[in-house]
């Protein structure tokens, strides 16, 4: 049995949570995948998998061996389907990427029918949360993040910067009234938005004449730590909120929010697209990420 069969066992026994299941879909004797499973533990030094009467679980170290392998299952059948003239221009075998929920729900998301549209046999996991994932651990291909990128293992792809507006529902201008000047803010409420809830807020951001950041130490009510949580506030009228201008256009142009204090905004924010070094890009990893650049890149301009 060779090293690649014993890897694709041991992902069919992983999926299934179950020896006698992956050997079924298989057409192995039980023995044959447990036996392939063991060697491939004896092979790497460690327990991929956790083994008791009632089920069959992964393992810390197999959870992460079996993310990262799955890239190499996904490069064997590119490989394999390379000569076939039905798939010589298609995309084929698995992409996991991660960004946060405004840039999926409002840019990624509405274009990827077009993505699979044009390569049928692509399949992508998307990840859209605000914390900062493991990319290498975890198995991501790349990632959307934005400000700075602090690991210097990663390469850095910069996408440009997302223009930030602050904004404030209809109902919220009733009750508290349009603030002209940053004076106006002490009578006014803040949205607070942190990474991890219990950390502190920074404020309300602005840059002053000569381009420096600054800060602004406001009142209010509400924290959240996500984005859909953060629009969500400010449409119920909780407060300002500092947002990119790509995820709020529908919101603007339909009146559900308005834009405050214009004069007074956040600095942008840099957008990167970000990927390890460990390896050779894939054929589909180099065409998503060029395809999420162009789709990022058309999103900006449209908002500006």
């Amino acid at each position: 049995m060779s090293p690649l069969d014993r890897l694709q066992i041991f992902h069919r026994v992983a999926e299934l949570a179950s020896f006698s299941q992956a050997a079924l879909s298989l057409n192995l004797p039980k023995a044959s995948a447990s036996t392939a499973v063991q060697q491939l533990e004896t092979q790497l030094g460690t327990r991929l998998l956790h083994r008791t009467t009632r089920r069959v679980q992964l393992t810390q170290d197999g959870q992460a061996f079996y993310e990262r392998s799955k890239d190499v299952l996904a490069d064997m059948d590119e490989l394999q389907a390379m000569f076939q003239q039905q798939r010589a221009t298609a995309l084929t075998g698995r992409i996991r990427i991660d960004m946060s929920t405004g840039l999926a729900r409002n840019v990624v998301i509405p274009r990827l029918p077009e993505l699979l549209a044009a390569h049928p046999l692509l399949e992508v996991e998307l990840s859209s949360t605000e914390r900062r994932v493991d990319l290498v651990r975890e198995g991501f291909d790349c990632v959307v993040r934005t400000g700075t990128v602090g690991d210097t293992s990663l390469i850095t792809r910069p996408l440009g910067a997302l223009r930030q507006l602050n904004c404030a529902s209809p109902g919220y201008i009733q009750a508290f009234g349009m603030p002209q000047t940053l004076a106006d803010l002490s009578a006014h409420r803040l949205i607070h938005f942190v990474g991890t809830l219990g950390s502190k807020s920074a404020g309300f951001e602005y840059s002053d004449e000569t381009g420096a950041p600054r800060s602004i130490t406001m009142a209010g009510a509400v924290t959240v730590n996500n984005a859909e949580a953060y629009t969500a506030a400010c449409l119920a009228g909780l407060g300002i909120i500092q947002v990119p201008q790509v995820g709020e256009s529908e919101h603007l142009r339909s009146g559900a929010l308005v834009e405050v204090l214009p004069q007074y905004l956040a600095p942008p924010m840099p957008l990167n697209l970000v990927y390890a070094n460990r390896r050779n890009l894939s054929q589909r990893v180099r065409v998503v990420m060029d395809w999420l650049a162009t789709v990022i890149g058309q999103a900006q301009v449209g908002a500006a």
